[in-house]
């Protein structure tokens, strides 16, 4: 989606300005590979590739397999229980189930690595199911230090100063995203011994991250002398400042926005090239210096729309846009 873009673009831009500054920065994608989705992608694999496991299932497109099972769960009762089962299989690591999601995530994977590669974008992948496997420990002993409330039936975290808790096992054991988060911190500010954690994350989840803080601070997750930060950031809008979408309805994938990039950087160069020779002008570029020029152009200027605005602002999108307003709200892309 066109909004990660965004995250991807502000995450890179702190990376490299801290890493001038003499900084040791790891980069981590915190992707969301664990939990009720994958129990509905998994159900549905079966059900359409039930020999998955012998021939690799033709999925090209990996967001629209993913509404199909959403929209099954969302209608079929029976589904719905399964994947809710195949989350408990998962979280079990049963052999099958596994295979099964280690599939779905080397597809999925393969699509972030091509986008990050053609960006020039340096991430290490690190999912939710990297920390699974400490989340039952951490709870353990969380409950035996006194940390944790029970509220009906839930295990809770509350934290003076905040409304609500964060939830740490559901009334049916399982376990949350506040938990996955927690685990995170164990690993990144525990065990990497991080000095700075910078969370890359829209503006919407700011009370989250507001909460996850305050409680790691108290159950000390995070030592006084580190550092946490939200670096929030708003949503990309179209031009009807609504969610960026195409002509069809579909939200807009970041590899077509790229494509569209190459499209008109690639015709405004060759458009300049035939001017050019028209004129008798010397200097034109080859074709290799063309595709090369084209790349640089696109993904540059894509990049910049991002870093141009207030971070904190929404904005309209558009490649068509020839001015911007002065309170930023709006981005061109300039050149194409």
């Amino acid at each position: 989606k066109q909004w990660y873009q965004r995250r991807v673009a502000i995450t890179a831009g702190i990376a490299r300005l801290l890493e001038f500054m003499g900084h040791d920065v790891k980069r981590i994608n915190h992707l969301g590979d664990w939990g009720t989705q994958f129990g509905m992608l998994i159900a549905h694999l079966e059900d359409k590739f039930p020999n998955h496991t012998q021939e690799s299932p033709p999925i090209s497109d990996l967001q629209e397999f993913y509404k199909e099972s959403k929209k099954r769960f969302d209608t079929e009762p029976d589904f719905k229980q399964r994947a809710y089962r195949k989350v408990v299989a998962l979280q079990a690591y049963d052999k099958e189930t596994y295979a099964a999601w280690k599939l779905i995530c080397d597809i999925s994977l393969r699509e972030f690595q091509n986008i990050y590669d053609r960006l020039d974008i340096k991430l290490e992948p690190y999912g939710e199911s990297y920390y699974n496997s400490r989340m039952k420990g951490m709870v353990k002993k969380l409950e035996e230090d006194g940390i944790l409330t029970d509220g009906d039936g839930c295990k809770l975290i509350f934290v003076e100063g905040q409304e609500v808790p964060l939830m740490v096992v559901k009334s049916d054991g399982g376990f949350t995203y506040d938990t996955s988060d927690l685990a995170t911190m164990t690993v990144r500010m525990g065990e990497w011994n991080a000095d700075w954690g910078i969370y890359v994350v829209d503006n919407g989840q700011s009370l989250h991250f507001e909460l996850l803080f305050a409680a790691c601070r108290k159950i000390g997750f995070i030592a006084p002398e580190q550092k946490v930060t939200h670096v929030g950031f708003g949503v990309v809008l179209g031009e009807d400042k609504k969610k960026f979408k195409t002509r069809s309805g579909d939200t807009v994938k970041l590899r077509q926005l790229l494509d569209e990039g190459l499209e008109r950087a690639e015709k405004k160069i060759r458009t300049k090239e035939a001017e050019k020779k028209e004129r008798g002008s010397g200097g034109l570029l080859t074709e290799e210096e063309i595709i090369k020029c084209r790349d640089a152009v696109a993904y540059g200027c894509i990049k910049f729309a991002d870093l141009s605005c207030t971070r904190t602002n929404d904005y309209v999108f558009s490649f068509d846009k020839k001015e911007k307003s002065t309170d930023c709200d709006s981005a061109l892309i300039p050149l194409l």
